[in-house]
């Protein structure tokens, strides 16, 4: 066969492969924007919800300690499930567990349970961790050269999550009283159901026998030191955004400041937290994941110190936003390390490790915060966070700056 006709017959296959990714991208990036919804929603109005329902106010941010026990227990499951069976049946267990949540909150809200509420954030959890996971499924779908990139561009689509999900609690709260957002867990889950629609038509490459293999132990490839300060930077990295964002609701409310102006706050903080990903993946190929990583920590440092200036709308605002862009630059080139640890047919069991570590220290500072700020004070809380910080600057710089030489 000559070069012309061979190139001829390659050329559909090519086209076809790059018409596929493209399309792929854009349902998970859309995906990305209507289930980060998900938790903006539950981030905005847990904690409120909780004060009301709890029976003691140091169990006011356990609705959201428990999406984040959700994450947490549903992270090696969605792996386990994505490995044997592929990435797109995950994702459509996840949908399905978004619907429930927004079916269970509403429930919960309307006959004032506080417990069932509790079991409806931690399916919101569940789906969380499912939609995190779009970020690796973007990764399979390009060279590996450019999958910083399409990492990064699947969790820009968390800027429309940032509008969606507060602007849905905003036009949805008071519609159905006195049962204030019982509306808008419904609408949250007619959201979660539209994007299962658009998850069917994702089209991944089913998982090979040697993928379902699994390569070698996990205990092997999490003794890495790379892996190590990936997770540690990762873990810091959500910890800190999670343990902050969880608790600023109920403190704005604490110091008098509108719901209005709590739900804008959250807004902005998740507009923060994705819009730099469409030049983080960039980034990342110019001056390498450790330095992005570095930066990200750096800014989540800057944002306690800001909160630590004042309580007005203004300080809030800041601390979140300027929070929301350090989470991105830390958890995106923590994720980026994180590919540079494992052979493909690791890669379902390493990335599900990875985000089990992460979202398990999230627990811890989620349940901390409530009793934290309810006893100490919003300063205490931002103060704390200064030590973790502390710690995963020594790990990045001991891996890397040490490794460098």
């Amino acid at each position: 066969m000559s070069e012309i006709t061979a190139s001829k017959v390659l050329e559909p296959a090519a086209s076809s492969h790059y018409d596929s990714a493209r399309g792929n991208l854009a349902r998970l990036t859309i995906a990305q924007a209507l289930g980060g919804a998900n938790s903006a929603v539950v981030y905005s109005t847990g904690a409120i919800v909780g004060n009301t329902l709890a029976p003691t106010p140091a169990l006011a941010t356990m609705p959201i300690s428990m999406f984040v026990v959700g994450m947490a227990l549903s992270t090696l499951p969605a792996g386990a499930i994505a490995q044997r069976y592929g990435r797109r049946t995950a994702f459509l267990v996840g949908t399905s567990c978004g619907v429930l949540v927004g079916i269970l909150a509403t429930i919960a809200v309307v006959i004032g349970s506080f417990w069932l509420y509790c079991a409806a954030t931690l399916f919101g959890g569940v789906y969380a961790a499912v939609v995190l996971s779009f970020r690796f499924a973007a990764a399979d779908c390009v060279p590996a050269e450019r999958r910083p990139r399409a990492l990064s561009l699947v969790m820009a689509g968390g800027v429309l999550a940032g509008v969606i999900g507060p602007q849905l609690v905003n036009h949805t709260m008071y519609l159905w009283m006195p049962y204030m957002f019982a509306a808008s867990y419904l609408a949250q889950a007619a959201v979660a159901a539209l994007s299962a629609l658009l998850l069917i038509g994702v089209r991944l490459p089913t998982p090979t026998k040697v993928e379902a293999a699994g390569g070698r132990p996990l205990g092997v490839i999490a003794r890495q030191p790379r892996f190590i300060t990936a997770v540690i930077c990762g873990v810091v990295s959500y910890l800190l955004m999670n343990f902050l964002m969880t608790a600023a609701p109920l403190a704005m409310q604490l110091c008098g400041l509108s719901q209005e102006s709590s739900n804008l706050a959250i807004q902005w903080h998740v507009v923060a937290m994705y819009a730099p990903s469409f030049f983080t993946g960039r980034l990342i190929t110019r001056f390498g994941a450790p330095r992005v990583v570095m930066t990200g920590l750096v800014l989540t440092g800057i944002s306690a110190a800001v909160g630590l200036t004042g309580v007005d709308v203004a300080h809030f605002w800041v601390t979140l936003i300027v929070l929301g862009v350090g989470w991105n630059f830390g958890f995106l080139g923590a994720s980026a390390l994180v590919l540079e640890c494992h052979r493909p047919e690791e890669k379902a069991r390493v990335q599900s490790l990875n985000d089990f570590a992460v979202f398990g220290m999230m627990t811890l500072g989620s349940f901390l915060s409530g009793g934290l700020l309810t006893a100490y004070g919003w300063n205490t809380i931002l103060a704390l966070s200064f030590i973790p910080l502390v710690l995963a600057l020594l790990a990045l710089g001991g891996t890397y700056v040490r490794g460098s030489r």
